[in-house]
């Protein structure tokens, strides 16, 4: 067999470090024209904001405030608004927002409704068109501004969570300040970062994979494992455990973008079509009974690349790889967000599976397999 041939995408320039935020207002005022902000209100409301004001507000027009995951009405709407009058666009905040503000630059280059375009359920090609965008996550864990894909999601009508996905969609730039994620609660910043994990694990296990995106996943894994147990301190450890969770979650971006995602998002996208559930909470539920599944799993490739794993990233460790992978995740959690309650029915659970599949994992999972993944990850209410 051949080995996969990877195709990396990546910003045109990406810009990191604490404080690179600084180098937004120049950046815009290098090239003024008509730039749209999308932003979360914490955003807003924040110290960061209340410092670049001034500014900023001399160098858009306006912006949108992004609330959650945008549906394709929301995009429309704020296509009609503002087509012909935007030029560039800046998106300030976590996954939901990045992703509202790339379909958006989308869609400003493009005639018919978003839902004509989007996988899954659309009937026309997408072009090679966008305006330009500069992307400053608030929020380490979607790798958003370094994908080609942009998550649009319908709960109500059409009940899909599908991407837009052209190359032409990586933000050319990336602000990575992991400054910005001072203030986020334990919950978001965990949920966040097992999102991030969650890329990297099933990019690094992916059959699309080959040696390019493996160590980068392995690189960003590291970072994320010197991350996870310490990302609310706030003294100099704190900040080098969010710098490196940025940089797991920029990594995570460019990883899946190449070698794909895997049956932890084959459940996730289609159970993020009929619950307004955080995507990273998700994955983190559905990724301890897939460790399980890993634990007795007999394929080679997989047996070979856990134990790779479990060498980088915790040397000489007695044990089944998945199984320890699995305590440490749970014990050096800063939250046990694992443990809240969430209820699921039995019925969804079917919606779920009619529509659910293993993507690229390098193992065919069975309905029953899934079935067990979801049973495990959340409570049941009676039928």
């Amino acid at each position: 067999m051949s080995e996969n041939l990877i195709e990396l995408y990546s910003n045109q320039r990406t810009l990191s470090g604490r404080g690179s935020i600084n180098k937004l207002i120049p950046l815009l005022s290098a090239e003024p024209q008509p730039t749209l902000l999308f932003c979360g209100r914490s955003f807003l409301n924040g110290p960061v904001f209340a410092r670049l004001k001034a500014g900023l507000n001399d160098l858009i027009i306006g912006y949108e405030i992004v609330t959650h995951e945008a549906s394709p009405a929301e995009i429309d709407a704020w296509v009609t608004r503002w087509r012909g009058h935007v030029d560039r666009v800046v998106a300030i905040g976590g996954g939901s927002v990045l992703d509202a503000a790339k379909a958006f630059s989308a869609m400003m280059q493009h005639p018919l409704p978003v839902a004509r375009y989007l996988e899954k359920v659309g009937d026309t090609p997408l072009q090679a068109v966008t305006l330009p965008l500069i992307a400053v996550p608030t929020t380490a864990g979607t790798g958003s501004e370094a994908t080609q894909n942009a998550v649009v999601t319908d709960q109500h009508d059409i009940r899909v969570k599908a991407s837009l996905r052209h190359p032409v969609f990586v933000p050319p730039v990336a602000i990575l300040d992991a400054d910005l994620l001072k203030g986020a609660s334990d919950k978001v910043l965990a949920t966040c970062g097992i999102d991030a994990f969650t890329h990297l694990f099933e990019a690094f296990l992916s059959s699309k994979g080959n040696l390019f995106t493996q160590q980068l996943a392995l690189t960003g894994l590291r970072q994320f494992v010197q991350a996870w147990p310490a990302l609310n301190r706030s003294d100099a450890e704190g900040d080098a455990a969010r710098e490196a969770m940025m940089m797991a979650s920029w990594l995570g971006g460019v990883c899946l973008s190449s070698a794909g995602l895997g049956v932890i998002h084959g459940l996730a996208g289609e159970l993020g079509a009929i619950k307004p559930w955080h995507h990273g909470e998700v994955c983190g539920r559905l990724l301890f009974p897939f460790l399980d599944l890993l634990a007795e799993s007999q394929h080679p490739t997989q047996q070979r690349l856990m134990q790779e794993l479990q060498q980088q990233l915790f040397g000489e460790q007695a044990g089944q790889p998945a199984p320890v992978l699995k305590t440490w995740l749970q014990q050096q959690a800063i939250t046990a967000f694992w443990q809240e309650t969430q209820t699921l029915s039995h019925a969804e659970a079917e919606w779920i599976l009619a529509r659910a599949n293993s993507k690229n994992s390098l193992v065919n999972y069975s309905e029953q397999e899934m079935r067990t993944m979801l049973m495990q990850a959340w409570q049941f209410t009676p039928a």
